[in-house]
């Protein structure tokens, strides 16, 4: 069927680029290698400018509902004085607060709207590789032999896609140096330093990193706990193994609990090994092109590009990718230009977010001695530039020569 668009992989960028493609009246279907739903990793952060444009999809009440909704993140150190506020959403500001909500609930409700509107999704459909593409069409091979021909094949097949290898065979993601260690626990276990005690929080220790505590559930009844290092990059064994040992991940999480005050002790005494998480952070080096030289092949979200979790904005610019690529192909510009244009708005977003994440790192591992980082907790977080976008009006502007 050569006028669908095939889209490669059901994560949340790919679920919600299926939906915008439908709303544009452009067919597709979603080709999924595991045999089922993802139902796997803990909660995410959702901010304004993803939670306007899930609006617009009919499921932000859905995410209220389920998520925790918060306004700001709180910096404090370890006397308990509040450093700094980092603004994470605002109803009177930007319409929306933001909001943490589980992985697999997101992708529940984009799933409901894939039946609501019987758009085709394949499970147990492994992409093998492109076959070839013409100026028109795209031919494909699933990983049992079968070849399919699509308008477009799109990758959102995350960040070690197989899709990108078609186009940048030599290219792999890139470690960043660092790595997080989080677990999920009873917000009752937590001793609180008072009553109304503000998380979301980071509480920093020069010397020792910094220990995160992030309400989740929609009465806030659990938290994610959570600590950062520096490590170095590991073979793919060494990872499998870093992923396995869980009593190293919870003993990482205990370690220097003390510093951190009884808060920090009271929400590692108990750790259950499944709700603890090991997420190495990498990034993928730009790519000069996010299609292929005859526009067939292109790639959205972590395929693209990667955004560590620091500033809570991974799943928040895949949404933004893929909603502006769908309106834009839906006013028939997929030529070059049009794709330069998307790449181009899209890459300096994540530039900016990427150096928004390393001043979050700062504050979240520990000071290297004799280092040159600069101290910038005077500069605040002033982040009307990345909340306050409408990604449909940027596409319409440029569209219309405006």
């Amino acid at each position: 069927m050569s006028k669908e668009v095939s889209i490669i992989g059901a994560g949340i960028a790919g679920l919600t680029l299926a939906i915008s493609l439908h709303t544009q009246g452009i067919p597709c279907a979603v080709y999924e290698t595991r045999p089922e739903p993802q139902n796997i990793g803990g909660a995410v952060m959702l901010s304004p400018n993803s939670l306007k444009l899930f609006d617009d999809m009919g499921i932000y009440d859905g995410l209220k509902r389920l998520g925790y909704s918060f306004d700001s993140l709180y910096f404090r150190d370890l006397a308990g004085s509040l450093k700094e506020t980092y603004p994470f959403g605002s109803v009177e500001r930007h319409g929306y607060s933001g909001l943490r909500v589980y992985r697999f609930e997101l992708i529940d409700l984009l799933l409901e709207k894939f039946n609501a509107n019987n758009i085709p999704i394949h499970f147990n459909h492994k992409f093998s590789h492109v076959v070839s593409e013409s100026e028109d069409t795209v031919t494909w091979q699933l990983v049992d032999g079968t070849t399919k021909t699509s308008s477009l094949l799109i990758g959102s097949d995350g960040i070690h896609s197989r899709v990108r290898k078609y186009m940048y065979p030599d290219l792999s993601p890139k470690f960043t140096g660092i790595a997080g260690i989080t677990a999920a626990v009873p917000t009752a276990n937590l001793k609180l330093p008072c009553p109304d005690y503000k998380m979301p929080v980071t509480i920093m220790s020069p010397s020792h990193g910094a220990f995160v505590i992030a309400p989740q559930k929609q009465d806030g009844s659990e938290v994610l706990i959570g600590k950062q290092m520096r490590m170095a990059e590991l073979s793919r064994e060494g990872w499998e193994k870093f992923y396995a040992d869980k009593d190293a991940a919870t003993a990482f999480l205990r370690e220097n609990a003390e510093v951190f005050g009884d808060i920090a002790v009271t929400a590692t005494e108990d750790i259950p090994h499944e709700h603890t998480n090991i997420w190495p952070f990498y990034v993928i080096p730009e790519l000069d092109s996010w299609s292929s030289d005859n526009r067939r092949v292109l790639l959205v979200g972590d395929s693209a590009h990667a955004v560590p979790p620091s500033s809570g904005q991974g799943i928040s610019q895949a949404v933004e990718d893929v909603v502006m690529l769908a309106i834009l192909l839906g006013k028939g510009r997929g030529e070059k230009k049009d794709l330069g244009w998307w790449q181009s708005f899209r890459q300096n977003r994540i530039e900016q977010i990427l150096l928004l994440n390393a001043r979050i790192d700062r504050r979240r591992l520990p000071k290297i001695n004799g280092s040159e980082e600069q101290d910038d907790d005077e500069q605040g977080f002033d982040l009307d530039w990345l909340y306050g976008i409408d990604a449909v009006t940027e596409v319409e502007k440029y569209v219309s020569g405006s």
